[in-house]
């Protein structure tokens, strides 16, 4: 092969009680990457749709992505990018990590995969630096492999796929406003007290154990954010609103997805769903708030060819 054409999913990040080290992959949206394998060496972002993001591959994510998978392999071969973004950036549903999946997923199939999907978490990680200030997985690693993934560590990177409940759909609405990841960082307290980490140590472990065993009241008791949510709230107009009418219409948590403006809701079956993305986008017509939103299974597939 010197071309593939890539899919890459979008995610949410966290899941309310796994700041930094949860996700879950999207199935109803994502971006399509064209990857083609040239004779000068190195890596050229030819074309972008979508979206107003840089071409210089030094300071796009998907390019620094490429960069680093290239550096590891030693290869001297030549790659150009072709991203075509149906992921708003800043709409904190994974848009710097598709594209990061994407580069270094169709760079691998054109050098004949040495590296498995999650041997490649780490080079789309170095490419979230850019977006984000700081080297994370809690988006590549779902992005990537698909379904729920838990990030135990980033030094050394080891990451543990989580098993999917059959009937458990995602909810996400985008308001149209722009939230900087570093931004959102910013409003955050760098310590917590002991209390809130306690909660919020027991929530994750819940929560996990919930996805293992199909557990739905579980999983509802345990999506609950302590930490980060109380002070990331305020940047999202409507976030009360739509949170306490998501949980009304039999939704089973609510949350920020990543780092906003997304909110998420999950729900048991497409049909609660529905209800919940009705609601949602009723509340956000009332603050005439302009979205998008998005009902959608959850991709155990991740980053595929198309």
């Amino acid at each position: 092969m010197t071309e593939v054409r890539v899919f890459c999913p979008a995610t949410i990040a966290n899941v309310s009680c796994g700041f930094d080290v949860l996700g879950l992959c999207l199935d109803a949206v994502g971006d399509e990457m064209i990857i083609r394998k040239v004779d000068t060496p190195g890596v050229t972002i030819t074309k972008i749709t979508g979206q107003h993001l840089p071409l210089e591959t030094d300071k796009n994510v998907a390019g620094v992505a490429a960069l680093a998978l290239l550096n590891a392999v030693q290869s001297n071969d030549g790659f150009e990018i072709e991203i075509h973004k149906k992921i708003k950036a800043g709409s904190g549903i994974g848009s710097s990590a598709a594209s990061a999946a994407g580069a270094v997923f169709g760079i691998n199939e054109l050098l004949d995969n040495p590296f498995t999907k999650k041997e490649l978490i780490a080079f789309a990680a170095e490419g979230e630096k850019i977006a984000s200030g700081v080297v994370h997985a809690d988006n590549v690693a779902p992005a990537l492999l698909g379904g729920f993934t838990l990030v135990r560590s980033c030094q050394p990177l080891d990451v543990v796929s989580i098993p999917v409940p059959d009937e458990l759909v995602a909810v996400v609405i985008h308001p149209q406003i722009e939230i900087r990841t570093q931004d959102a960082r910013a409003v955050l307290k760098s310590t917590i007290p002991l209390k809130k980490a306690i909660t919020q140590w027991g929530n994750l472990g819940a929560l996990v154990a919930a996805l293992y065993s199909n557990d739905y009241e579980l999983l509802s008791r345990s999506l609950h954010d302590e930490i980060i949510e109380p002070h990331r709230s305020v940047l999202i107009p409507g976030f009360d609103a739509i949170k306490k009418a998501s949980l009304q219409e039999g939704a089973l948590g609510c949350g920020i997805s990543g780092s906003g403006p997304s909110v998420f809701a999950l729900t048991r079956g497409e049909q609660t769903a529905k209800k919940v993305a009705m609601r949602m986008a009723a509340i956000y017509q009332e603050f005439d708030v302009a979205h998008d939103i998005h009902i959608s299974p959850i991709n155990t597939k991740g980053t595929i060819l198309i």
